[in-house]
C-alpha cells in the first residue's frame, strides 16, 4: 500500500487516511454529506466510496444511521475498511470491494433509503486521462459511467426512496435526462457557484424513485468570499455548531470540484 496521510476531524475525535499521491477526497464530499438531510435510522448506500470519507461523515452526524460504502479499488477499498476500523464505526458503516454491475443482493440483503454518489463525471475522451490509475478512474467515466451508476441506484433504492449526487453543471442536461429515463425523478437542485460572480460550477440534485414529475431550484450555494476565505453558510459546514453530529475537516487541499 502507498504513503498514507492521516487528517482529522472534530479536534481529532476522527480521523482519515488516505493515500498522499493518488486520489483524495474533495471539498465536494462535504457539501454531498452537508445537502444529504435524512431521517435518523436511515439505511444509506454510497457508490464509489474512495477512502470512505462520505460514509464515516454521514455515519458521524447521526449515529443512527447504517452506511454501505461500495468501492471497486482494492487499495482504495482497504483504506476505506481502515478509516471504519480507526474510528470504531464498524457496527454502522460496512465496506464492500465490488464493481457495482457486479453487485447483488446476496451482498446486500434489503434495499435503502437512500444513495449518494460523488461519482466520476468526466467522459471517455474528454480531457487527459491523468497518469495516476486512481485519479484517473475517480475523473474519468472508465469503470463507471452515468447510466450504470443509475442502473445500481435503482435497483438498491427502496420505492420512493431518495438519490444525491454531485455533478458538473456542464452536463446538468445529461444528469437529469438520466435520472428520468432510469425512473429517478429529479425533484431538487442546488447550484454551487465559487463566488458571487462566478458561474455555477457544481450541481445537488436529489431525485426520488418513480417520483412524480416536478423539479425545485433551491437557493444557490457560494463557496468563497473575494478574500478566498469560506463563507458563512459554508464555513457552518465546517463547525460542530452545524448539527448535533456534523463534519469539520482540517485537510488543507480540500478544493471545489478536485479529486
Amino acid at each position: 500500500m502507498q504513503m498514507l496521510t492521516r487528517d482529522t476531524f472534530f479536534n481529532g475525535h476522527i480521523a482519515l487516511h488516505q493515500p498522499k499521491k493518488g486520489y483524495r477526497y474533495s471539498v465536494d464530499a462535504v457539501l454531498l454529506v452537508h445537502l444529504t438531510i435524512e431521517q435518523p435510522g436511515t439505511t444509506i448506500l454510497d457508490l464509489g466510496t474512495g477512502c470512505g470519507v462520505i460514509p464515516i461523515m454521514l455515519a458521524y452526524r447521526c449515529p443512527s444511521r447504517f452506511v454501505v460504502g461500495v468501492e471497486l479499488q482494492a487499495e482504495l477499498a482497504t483504506i476505506a475498511r481502515l478509516n471504519v476500523k480507526a474510528n470504531q464505526m464498524e457496527d454502522r458503516v460496512r465496506i464492500i470491494e465490488k464493481d457495482m454491475c457486479q453487485l447483488g443482493h446476496e451482498e446486500i440483503k434489503k434495499p435503502f433509503d437512500l444513495v449518494v454518489s460523488n461519482p466520476p463525471f468526466r467522459k471517455v475522451g474528454s480531457g487527459r486521462i491523468n497518469a495516476d490509475s486512481q485519479r484517473a478512474l475517480a475523473r474519468h467515466e472508465l469503470k463507471m459511467d452515468l447510466e450504470t451508476l443509475l442502473g445500481t441506484t435503482r435497483r438498491f433504492l427502496k420505492k420512493a426512496g431518495r438519490f444525491c449526487i454531485i455533478y458538473p453543471s456542464t452536463r446538468s442536461v445529461d444528469l437529469l435526462s438520466a435520472m428520468r429515463a432510469a425512473a429517478i425523478e429529479p425533484k431538487f437542485i442546488t447550484m454551487i457557484h465559487a463566488g458571487l460572480s462566478s458561474p455555477a460550477k457544481l450541481i445537488a440534485v436529489t431525485g426520488i424513485k418513480d417520483g412524480n414529475p416536478g423539479l425545485e431550484i433551491g437557493s444557490p450555494l457560494f463557496l468563497y468570499n473575494k478574500n478566498g476565505t469560506y463563507t458563512e453558510t459554508v464555513a457552518t459546514m465546517f463547525s460542530e455548531k452545524a448539527y448535533s453530529s456534523s463534519v469539520f475537516i482540517t485537510s488543507p487541499d480540500l478544493t471545489l470540484g478536485k479529486k
